[in-house]
């Protein structure tokens, strides 16, 4: 992504931010499917209890705003795939170091949730974000509580907002206890990469050290400021990716553990890669096919991933090492073999329908080779179930400058 210029790159984070977010919409279909509504709400938790307080953590030390304060927790809200700008449109007000609030005008997973019924709202409004929620916020101090002041189901069905919630740190807090398999993520490959370090001499934001903003422009950040947020960003959607994966193996076996992070992957990296695309202006031949896999969230960071692209003529090659963190985690690309391409293809797919994977097997990794078909090929069923999300055509919006909302 360092090669891209910072226009783009500054189009292209929150892009990787709503990708991010819109993994479940995929992945909780199959745990459904497996578990039912409460099993699958047990995967939504035990996932974003473990990845998210390891990745707010990273963004916190990248961008210095490390504290132990309201502000700081709402900061990390802001670069987390659990909140993508606008999509989740978080509002926030800080009181003083140990007071805040937040509220939400529009909620993205709300308008997926809501048509499904009054229960699937509870499971995700109360049974998921009360956890999850007080998880976040532990990464920055373990006596933060994070509280609903009201909450879905709406009433009335048009409440604005559409949520509110306090956020208090007292010392009398009892942390919560910690959830089961946090260390297995705390010791991931993806939690200890290394990612290039931030230049500060670069025109632009080399950081967020200053006050807690209304909205975040990415525009206004430097070149390697972006790079960093990028790969951060793609680091946190394959931490919440092997947090789901050590739920769901603790639910069901080894075999059936791989086939559904494989669903999950060839969801999100269908429909990830449609978004891509648009964001990066190309098209649909293999230059448009190498820069949307040059730039997609399951092929990076490279740091994790050590995948290579090499173009020829019409034809993409991908190789994806035999030893990289990715593989070591486990991750989407652990789930990939010469006849498991499903989520290759449909990523290529999201670039040109025509698009068909092959690929062979070797001691330094997997070829993978993209050529065109004479006919295009049927949207994979895993895609069309991700394409239910209303993030799927969501369209950012200019907002301007932001407003500080703390005095520094």
């Amino acid at each position: 992504m360092r090669a891209l210029p910072r226009e783009t790159l500054a189009a292209l984070v929150p892009e990787l931010l709503l990708c991010g977010h819109l993994i479940d919409r995929c992945g909780m279909a199959y745990t459904i499917a497996a578990f039912g509504r409460e099993g699958m709400a047990g995967v939504a938790i035990e996932e974003w209890q473990t990845a998210s307080p390891v990745y707010t953590r990273r963004m916190q030390q990248a961008l210095k705003f490390t504290g132990d304060s309201v502000e700081t927790i709402f900061k990390g809200m802001q670069l987390e795939i659990g909140a993508p700008p606008q999509f989740m449109d978080f509002r926030y007000r800080v009181h003083d170091h140990d007071h805040g609030e937040f509220w939400l005008d529009h909620c993205g997973a709300l308008a997926d949730v809501e048509p499904m019924g009054e229960e699937f709202v509870v499971a995700m409004c109360h049974d998921i974000e009360d956890p999850t929620f007080d998880a976040t916020a532990l990464a920055t101090n373990p006596h933060a509580r994070v509280r609903p002041i009201h909450r879905p189901p709406r009433v009335p069905a048009d409440r604005k907002p559409v949520c509110a919630w306090t956020v208090t740190i007292d010392p009398a807090h009892e942390p919560p206890p910690t959830p089961p398999n946090s260390g297995l993520l705390a010791d991931s490959a993806a939690a200890r990469t290394v990612l290039d370090p931030i230049d500060p001499a670069e025109d632009g934001r080399a950081d967020y050290s200053g006050p807690l903003l209304s909205d975040l422009r990415f525009a206004d950040f430097s070149h390697s400021a972006l790079t960093r947020i990028a790969g951060e960003v793609c680091l946190q959607q394959h931490l919440l990716t092997l947090g789901f994966r050590v739920a769901v193996r603790a639910r069901t076996g080894a075999d059936e553990t791989v086939d559904i992070v494989r669903k999950q992957f060839t969801g999100i990296a269908g429909l990830t890669a449609e978004r891509l695309r648009r964001c990066l202006g190309v098209g649909d031949d293999a230059a448009g096919l190498a820069a949307v896999l040059a730039v997609h969230p399951a092929l990076n960071p490279l740091a994790y991933t050590g995948i290579d692209i090499a173009r020829d003529g019409e034809r993409v090659r991908l190789h994806i090492p035999a030893e990289s963190g990715a593989r070591t985690d486990g991750t989407w690309l652990a789930t990939l073999a010469p006849d498991a391409l499903a989520p290759l293809n449909a990523l290529a797919r999201g670039v040109n329908p025509c698009y068909v994977a092959t690929a062979e097997q070797a001691a330094d990794g997997l070829t993978v080779e993209f050529a065109l078909a004479d006919e295009p090929f049927r949207e994979a069923s895993e895609v069309a179930v991700t394409r239910f999300s209303t993030g799927a055509d969501w369209v950012f919006a200019d907002r301007g400058k932001p407003l500080p909302l703390t005095v520094v």
